[in-house]
């Protein structure tokens, strides 16, 4: 994960050192217009970056949501297996506009969803509404992209944190990516200018053809270790493993919106959902 102050004032070494074979490499995908990418929706936290995001079936009226890590959570990190849903949250979100300023200070009402398992996301539902953000402040959520994303594209890692904006291509996809008790699935490998940081986790990953974002930010292999916390390794389907020193990763965020009912709600019985859902203890205690 990538962790907001350890190692954040310096860049990791990038290597590209690998043991075992490689994974999915990108070809290069068909280019279109470009979009400009700059911060306007984006947000700080306190320890992580984010993004105001909206969803495709999303209304102006509905509660606005922010996109971040589940390793973000301000209740620690989730455990492997753990779902959490509808847990109470007042924690706030600078608000910046396209030139990295901060405009408004934005809080949640509560944790709508946030896991480490399969995928490491947490969405905010705030107490105000897009409609109400445009007029207040003149900013606009960033579009969550209900696509797979295709290898090769260009894309742009925006961090709200650092106010710095990555440039690089999706290299390919992997498999499974595991880090420590973790593992995530069909992550995106950047390629090695997107040499993030501490700090950048969760910053959206928006594919500059479309605008829109299809992946979070989540992780990088800092010291070339195998599987270990801050060093995730690639495991193919027939489990070979791949370690890349200094290479960093997303995860993917299209299925997302198929786990969005009107009104921004999260529902995890709609067809074709497929984020993990709380164990029923859980949910029982829920």
């Amino acid at each position: 994960m990538r962790r907001p102050l350890v190692g954040a004032l310096t860049t990791v070494l990038l290597t590209g050192a690998t043991v075992g074979v490689g994974t999915t490499t990108a070809t290069a995908a068909p280019q279109g217009r470009v979009k400009a990418v700059d911060f306007a929706g984006t947000v700080a936290l306190s320890n992580c970056s984010g993004s105001l995001i909206r969803m495709p079936s999303s209304a102006d009226g509905d509660p606005a949501l922010v996109m971040t890590n589940g390793h973000c959570l301000e209740t620690g990190f989730p455990g492997p297996g753990e779902v959490i849903t509808d847990q109470p949250s007042s924690r706030t979100f600078s608000l910046l506009n396209s030139s990295a300023g901060k405009v408004a200070t934005l809080r949640a009402v509560k944790v709508s969803y946030a896991t480490m398992t399969d995928t490491d996301v947490t969405l905010y539902q705030l107490n105000t509404t897009y409609a109400q953000i445009k007029q207040r402040y003149g900013i606009s959520a960033l579009s969550l992209s209900a696509d797979h994303p295709a290898a090769g594209s260009a894309i742009k890692v925006v961090s709200g944190y650092w106010k710095k904006i990555y440039s690089c291509n999706a290299d390919g996809f992997v498999y499974r990516l595991q880090e420590g008790d973790w593992t995530w699935k069909d992550s995106l490998r950047y390629t090695p200018s997107c040499n993030t940081i501490g700090g950048t986790s969760g910053s959206p990953v928006i594919d500059v053809n479309t605008g829109k974002v299809v992946a979070i930010n989540n992780t990088g292999n800092e010291n070339g270790e195998r599987c270990t916390e801050n060093n995730p390794c690639e495991v193919d389907e027939n489990g070979q493993v791949t370690v890349r020193q200094g290479i960093n990763y997303a995860e993917e965020t299209y299925g997302i919106a198929k786990c969005v009912a009107p009104g921004n709600k999260i529902d995890l019985s709609l067809p074709g959902c497929d984020l993990p859902k709380p164990t029923e203890e859980a949910a029982a205690r829920s």
